[in-house]
């Protein structure tokens, strides 16, 4: 495309923004009204049906919602310390957050993938992606808790994960930014990015008893951007397929550069065939170096390991296990229907939506009906895999998710609305607006075999004009349509934390019935913990000092401390004694410079606190849990360093004064 062509296109497309979020849409005041409000409201003491799981982009956080109400529920910090939760800050937690680099307490988490059996959302695990230093994260459902981290090697900008396969046999991640190998010299002028710079997928293997990660493979691929991905279901199992961009494979201004061609692509992968090869012993080990971290129900403590090695295939090298068809320009989504026959790719500046045929890409394949290669990678013809185009349903087409009844929506950036279209035929059914400049969209379960249709949630970019105005950062929006009838309705408007990217949303009841709520203190296996009051005590290792605490309603055992020295590093092991499902208790003492405890029942968990100063430090429940709340406290003496005031510790009694006169 001539750089003029280019320039009047950008200003069509800014032109299109400033009036989308200028103008209300015609319908904006009858948009909400009639049966909506009797559609969302859930009465106290009622349940909401669906749990909606939502990224929180750059707050590194995952956060669940209630649907139809728009309640949150809880923010499940992933790679974000968390100060309400301790997260991060206490001691079990801290290995958590371990990486190559060290500890990073912040990620850009974008996605979000629930696991599913069959095809269909099962309800056991989500998995969430950090985009900045390329993590994948699993959420456990039973606890609502981050189970297990693992770092990417070979990877910069983990925006194309986490995607999963039918049966979640693997996690799936392609690079954003394609860059060296970490195995090579990466110090190469940036400009020579066609000769060194690589993009890497990761197959990331899940068992399915545990869920526990490990990178099985990984495939070396030409140096583009992979962008949104999905995998293969039905007839396709044991394929997956990547948007990507930049097959300019420029350097610098990308808004121009990696827009010049027409078309980028789409890319097939045979995990089937990789498998086959990796049996063979094709895949290459090469040093790498990256973390796996998990967390432990039993111990309750996470653990960190650095691994060292990764196995490789070499796509330009086994030409049958990836393929690329042409996709119209800088396509973003890439989603595949619940048959698993079409693959629908959404070109950011194409004015249609392309949607390709599997039946029809196999047959290109067994014909190789190619258009020539691709930095060694075929290229099948545009029109031997393509089952058709929408025409005209919008502009900026983004994202798309499927009812199960033949239908599929899709998300438009720069006309701001979501589009109804008929997946055979391709005609357009329905239309609605949304508020404004919708990113994803989620209907539940619709990007599995088994949608559960009913709702569609929009989540939106900028929210101008719907909320309460709260200074120059605006809430982030998001929108739940009811989908149920021939007609979209929208039926609720809701803020949301963080940047929402994707989302993904199950019934209640699936998840429900399966979590954990309290941990029971006979299978508390944590080295520090107090089973009983009986049990607690105080243990000086040096320059240690090990705190056995517990915390029951209305108090902490011990309560009086004394003998702590400046110098010290003091560790409180908190054991919440109660059996009760809904009384957690808190930690917290004057002067930590981390943040609290919130230690649910039966948990162990562990404050780190090194004193600076002589003096007496008031220490108390953090989390409100009775009446006499307030007396659940005690006290910490701190002395100089040196001092011989010896270490003292009860509950429900005055010690005897230790004699200060000696201290040095």
């Amino acid at each position: 495309m001539r750089k003029s062509q280019i320039n009047a296109l950008a200003v069509l497309t800014v032109g299109l923004v400033l009036g989308v979020i200028a103008c209300k849409p015609k319908n904006a005041g009858s948009a909400v009204s009639g049966d909506a409000a009797e559609k969302v409201y859930v009465a106290p003491g009622k349940y909401d049906e669906f749990y909606n799981f939502v990224s929180g982009g750059f707050s590194g956080q995952l956060s669940v919602y209630g649907l139809p109400s728009g309640r949150l529920f809880r923010v499940i910090p992933v790679f974000s310390v968390d100060p309400e939760k301790g997260y991060g800050y206490n001691e079990e937690t801290k290995p958590m957050l371990n990486t190559s680099h060290g500890f990073v307490p912040w990620d850009d988490l974008h996605h979000v993938e629930m696991s599913q059996t069959n095809g269909e959302v099962d309800g056991r695990w989500v998995f969430v992606n950090g985009n900045n230093t390329p993590r994948v994260a699993r959420v456990d459902l039973k606890t609502f808790r981050t189970a297990e981290i693992l770092e990417l090697p070979n990877s910069a900008g983990n925006h194309s994960s986490p995607f999963i396969t039918e049966n979640t046999e693997y996690v799936v991640a392609g690079t954003r930014f394609s860059v060296p190998p970490d195995d090579v010299n990466g110090d190469v002028p940036i400009n020579s990015y066609k000769q060194n710079f690589k993009g890497y997928l990761s197959f990331i293997s899940v068992d399915k008893n545990n869920g526990g990660m490990n990178i099985a493979f990984q495939i070396k691929a030409p140096g583009v951007n992979f962008d949104l991905s999905h995998a293969g279901k039905g007839k396709s199992h044991g394929w997956f397929f990547f948007s990507c961009y930049n097959s300019e494979q420029a350097n610098t201004l990308l808004e121009v550069n990696a827009s010049q061609k027409d078309k980028d692509f789409i890319m097939a992968v045979n995990w089937k065939k990789a498998e086959e090869y990796l049996k063979a012993g094709k895949g290459k080990k090469v040093s790498a170096k990256y973390a796996h971290n998990t967390y432990d129900d039993k111990t309750h403590s996470a653990k960190s390991e650095i691994r060292s090695e990764v196995v490789v295939l070499d796509a330009e090298e086994l030409k049958d296990i990836c393929y690329m068809i042409p996709c119209p320009k800088s396509p973003h989504g890439c989603d595949v229907d619940p048959s698993g026959e079409y693959i629908v790719g959404s070109g950011k500046l194409a004015a249609l939506i392309p949607v390709f045929s599997f039946d029809k890409i196999q047959k290109a394949i067994a014909a190789k009906d190619f258009e020539g290669e691709y930095q060694g990678i075929p290229v099948i013809k545009y029109q031997s895999a393509l089952h058709g185009e929408v025409q005209k349903p919008g502009l900026g087409p983004l994202h798309t998710e499927f009812d199960g009844k033949g239908n599929a929506y899709t998300s438009f950036f720069v006309s701001s609305e979501v589009v109804k279209w008929n997946i055979k035929d391709l005609k357009v059914v329905d239309r609605v607006p949304t508020y404004y400049s919708i990113g994803h969209l989620c209907v539940p379960g619709g990007d599995s075999k088994k949608p559960f249709g009913k709702y569609l949630i929009a989540y939106n970019k900028i929210t101008k004009d719907r909320y309460l105005p709260v200074g120059p950062e605006l809430p982030q929006s998001a929108q739940l349509y009811d989908i149920s009838g021939e007609k979209m309705q929208l039926i609720l408007d809701f803020p949301t934390i963080g940047e929402p990217h994707y989302a993904q949303a199950a019934p209640a009841e699936l998840i429900q019935k399966n979590s954990v709520k309290f941990y029971k203190i006979e299978e508390n296996n944590h080295p520090y913990v107090s089973k009983g009051e009986a049990t607690t005590k105080v243990v000086r290792q040096g320059n240690q000092v090990h705190v056995y605490m517990t915390a029951i309603r209305s108090h902490l055992s011990p309560d009086n401390i004394e003998g702590i020295r400046m110098g010290d590093e003091v560790y409180f092991h908190v054991t919440n004694l109660e059996q009760d499902w809904d009384v957690p208790h808190g930690f917290a003492i004057k002067g930590a410079n981390n943040a609290e405890l919130l230690i649910m029942p039966g948990e162990t968990t562990t404050l780190k606190w090194v004193p600076d100063r002589v003096g007496i430090f008031p220490m108390y429940c953090t989390d409100f849990c009775s009446a006499l709340h307030q007396e659940m406290s005690g006290y910490v003496r701190v002395s100089p360093a040196g001092s011989n005031v010896p270490l003292l510790f009860s509950t429900g009694k005055n010690m005897p004064a230790a004699d200060s006169s000696k201290a040095k």
